[in-house]
């Protein structure tokens, strides 16, 4: 029990950051509910920590737990209000002259990925986070070339989101 605990206590430290920047995709950037989200992602680590089978890295598992997750947090809620209303409201409710500019290119992003299918925004979550495509493919259940192309397509729609 000890061990686990010391091993939690690694795998958390080492995979929380990257865990909320991935909710934050799936959350229009609610940085509250990010955090809830991975709360319950460690959770879920916690309890099937010593299951794990090491069929592949920690961190792909992890991603894993946390892509669907949030999947299954979008589906329970049903989240289907306008990204954009969301983004106009949270901007004017939190606007700081220094940090405009940043928050609205930030929010602007997380709209664009919210109109995403589910499959694009988990791929491009990943990308944006640093996983190596191979990793993608595996979590994903894509092939490697598939991901390279989707990771292409999604970013040249993401460019003509943003700057519209």
């Amino acid at each position: 029990m000890e061990n686990l605990q010391i091993l939690f206590d690694e795998v958390y430290t080492a995979n929380y950051p990257k865990v909320t920047r991935l909710c934050m995709g799936y959350v229009n950037g609610d940085t509250a509910k990010a955090e809830d989200l991975a709360q319950e992602v460690f959770i879920k680590v916690w309890e099937k920590i010593g299951s794990f089978r090491k069929e592949s890295s920690i961190s792909t598992w992890i991603y894993r737990i946390t892509v669907n997750t949030c999947l299954l947090q979008l589906r329970n809620t049903k989240i289907k209000t306008s990204a954009n209303d969301k983004v106009l409201n949270n901007i004017t409710e939190e606007a700081e002259e220094n940090k405009l500019a940043y928050e609205v290119q930030l929010k602007s992003m997380y709209a664009c990925i919210n109109k995403l299918s589910k499959e694009n925004k988990g791929i491009i979550l990943l990308e944006l986070e640093g996983v190596p495509q191979k990793d993608i493919a595996e979590i994903t259940g894509y092939s490697h070339e598939s991901v390279r192309v989707r990771v292409h397509r999604i970013k040249n729609e993401l460019t003509k989101c943003v700057k519209q």
